[in-house]
């Protein structure tokens, strides 16, 4: 059993590090707004920058929003030495960025493993989470104990970056399946059948996922607290538009979510897109 950090505490992350808490790991946390780490002073070491966390843990796992706040973490970590430490990001970034940090934290006798998850903050309360991993396999076989208690599988898809690009490709799918659920909603109740009979049919047919059954409740209060915020998605989407994917549902995907966060919906869950396209 290693001694482990965890960094960023956000509406995933808080979730993520609560479950290795509850496993009985030796567990340091970290946020830069510290309030949000208060609820693990009891049984967790709350550490008071991130130069103590790393210093003081051989694994430690990240959990940011995007790439200025993973650039800005990682540029304060190489600063230190951490030969022999394991860098575990679970953040959802640019290939790029993910694949550069992997280079210079092996420069200085560490390893990277980036590991993206998929599903929102109810699988992350649940530790039922969908792990993406990217590395050599001895430094995912390190993080398995970790992994296991965050999420229902791991996926090892192949070297660092891989984890990102499986990330990216899984969320350009749930853009057009929101965006559609959203759109057929809407059509439905414009030809006067009702939202739930509509998404009753949707969900016990072929057509019904566990996307579209966890997002139902939302739709039917019409209240889209978010679990996944329609902000992170545009960021995913383009994320992907910059790694490669040029189809023909890219740039309406992009121009949608783009507008309806110009509208003020960006902090609300992905499915306030409806409220856009309302309109």
């Amino acid at each position: 059993m290693e001694n482990i950090g965890f960094i960023g505490l956000g509406n995933m992350g808080y979730p993520m590090a609560k479950n290795l808490e509850k496993a009985g790991f030796p567990l340091t946390v970290y946020n830069r707004t510290a309030e949000k780490a208060a609820g693990f002073a009891s049984q967790s070491v709350v550490a008071p920058d991130m130069e103590s966390l790393v210093a003081s843990n051989t694994i430690i796992f990240t959990m940011l929003t995007n790439d200025v706040a993973v650039s800005a973490v990682y540029e304060i970590i190489t600063k230190q030495d951490i030969k022999g430490k394991l860098f575990v990001d679970m953040s959802t970034i640019s290939q790029r960025l993910s694949q550069e940090l992997a280079a210079r934290i092996r420069e200085q006798g560490a390893s990277f493993v980036d590991a993206p998850v998929a599903g929102s903050t109810m699988p992350a309360t649940e530790g039922t989470l969908i792990i993406m991993a990217g590395g050599d396999s001895s430094d995912i076989a390190r993080a398995m104990p970790y992994f296991e208690k965050m999420g229902k599988l791991t996926k090892h898809v192949g070297t660092n970056g891989q984890g990102i690009a499986a990330k990216l490709a899984i969320n350009y799918f749930l853009s057009t399946l929101y965006q559609g659920l959203a759109e057929t909603v809407l059509f439905s109740g414009s030809l006067g059948v009702s939202r739930a009979d509509m998404l009753e049919i949707i969900n016990e047919s072929a057509s019904g996922s566990g996307a579209t059954k966890v997002k139902t409740p939302l739709l039917l209060k019409d209240d889209y607290s978010p679990a996944f915020a329609l902000d992170l998605m545009l960021k995913d989407v383009l994320l992907a538009q910059e790694a490669g994917a040029d189809y023909p549902l890219t740039k309406p995907l992009i121009d949608t979510y783009s507008a309806a966060q110009r509208e003020g919906l960006g902090g609300k869950d992905v499915m306030a897109v409806i409220d856009y396209l309302k309109k």
